[in-house]
């Protein structure tokens, strides 16, 4: 599996060191292990979670870090951690809320903050419409709700300057196409996941 990980990372264009990919397995080692008992995934076959979650999410890291990774990121929805912990294992210069209205994730979330040592990462138990925290350079989603929804419940927590950084599959036509006049859609980009079979792109989007 290491290995695995190792050839996405490289084809991905990252150079992760041994202490990250340690931290990129100990990580999914405890998804399957939580998850027994808190169905934080659907996914429970160890090489699909690798796939679908683990280079999935990592599939980001390159395009965060080209457009300038943040001093504060907050990953919406963020359920199992994804791709909040991915960030944070990857970005340790970056301080990644993983927020989540299920109180079990974010409790997982602390527990893998707390096991692999990261400062960096923290679980926040809110409705991120009710939550009261100081704004971030970047806000991400994935698979958390519509563009519309996603840029509606989190634009007072953006920083000046700051961008939203939607994980999607196919290309959302519809949904783009529903977005208020406010909200600009700079860059729609597509990923090729190591792996994975299937269509993914960031829509990247700043309020006007």
């Amino acid at each position: 599996m290491r290995d695995t990980l190792t050839a996405a990372a490289t084809e991905l264009g990252l150079e992760l060191s041994d202490t990250q990919l340690d931290q990129l397995l100990a990580y999914l080692a405890l998804l399957q292990k939580w998850n027994k008992v808190y169905n934080l995934t659907a996914v429970r076959d160890p090489a699909q979670m690798l796939s679908h979650h683990l280079v999935d999410s990592l599939s980001v890291i390159a395009p965060l870090q080209k457009h300038g990774a943040p001093a504060r990121l907050m990953d919406v929805g963020a359920g199992g951690g994804l791709p909040g912990v991915v960030i944070a294992i990857c970005c340790r210069g970056t301080d990644v809320s993983c927020v989540d209205a299920v109180a079990k994730k974010t409790t997982f979330i602390q527990q893998v903050a707390a096991e692999l040592k990261l400062p960096n990462l923290h679980g926040v138990h809110s409705r991120v419409e009710q939550l009261e925290t100081e704004p971030f350079g970047v806000i991400t989603s994935r698979a958390f709700a519509s563009l519309v929804d996603f840029t509606r419940l989190t634009r007072q927590h953006l920083a000046e300057g700051a961008v939203w950084m939607a994980m999607k599959g196919q290309h959302p036509a519809d949904e783009i196409a529903a977005l208020p006049a406010d909200v600009d859609v700079f860059h729609v980009e597509q990923l090729a996941v190591p792996g994975l079979d299937a269509q993914r792109c960031i829509i990247w989007m700043r309020p006007k």
